[in-house]
């Protein structure tokens, strides 16, 4: 289901002139299907340092394998690592899907009610998991279950980005703090922030003064 940004969001945001031009700029709408956090972090490993339509591919290859075996949770705790990596996965990542499904049915992940949980404390469980990183988990925090106040600043472009539109210079530790201060004015939609900036991506320099 596509939905627009609500009217609040986006009158909070712009009350930074930056994120102003970039609104009048691009046109975001918001992608929102029924929650999987558990497909969502298999698609991930999945596509990890692939191309959209490689990813696309290998995805559906090893759907098409998982449902042969009755399903997503059952196929992978049926298939082994050979019948993995025929579905194009390499060795490492038919590991860490591995693990996130042993991880999942150890601690009991698929009844859990992930809207009770906080976003530490579901980027806390899910790092658990050898192969998941935290990035991923803003990931699926932003885009799964659609939390709305995410700064996702291991991600490269919405670091570049900030670092080209506000003149940030610094690096390491201060870099993450300067950056940090900069996006404090957008919460509590920090989420929606960093969309419009990955939206803006391609905008020319010149667009926005």
């Amino acid at each position: 289901m596509l939905t627009n940004i609500h009217p609040e969001i986006v009158s909070h945001l712009r009350s930074d002139e930056k994120l102003a031009q970039i609104i009048d700029n691009v046109q975001l709408t918001v992608h929102k299907e029924p929650v999987s956090v558990f497909e969502d972090l298999v698609r991930s490993i999945v596509s990890q340092q692939l191309s959209t339509t490689a990813a696309a591919t290998i995805y559906n290859r090893f759907i098409s394998k998982v449902q042969g075996y009755g399903g997503l949770r059952e196929g992978i705790a049926a298939m082994t690592t050979e019948e993995m990596r025929a579905c194009g996965l390499s060795f490492q990542k038919a590991g860490y899907i591995a693990n996130v499904a042993a991880h999942f049915e150890n601690n009991d992940l698929h009844v859990t009610d992930w809207d009770k949980m906080s976003d530490e404390d579901i980027i806390s469980e899910l790092t658990k998991i050898k192969g998941v990183g935290k990035w991923t988990v803003e990931m699926i925090l932003m885009f799964s279950l659609h939390r709305p106040d995410v700064l996702p600043l291991d991600d490269l472009i919405i670091r570049t980005k900030m670092m080209q539109l506000y003149g940030v210079n610094s690096e390491k530790k201060q870099l993450v703090a300067d950056l940090m201060a900069v996006a404090e004015p957008w919460r509590p939609y920090r989420t929606y922030a960093c969309r419009y900036i990955w939206a803006s991506k391609d905008m020319k320099p010149e667009t926005l003064k």
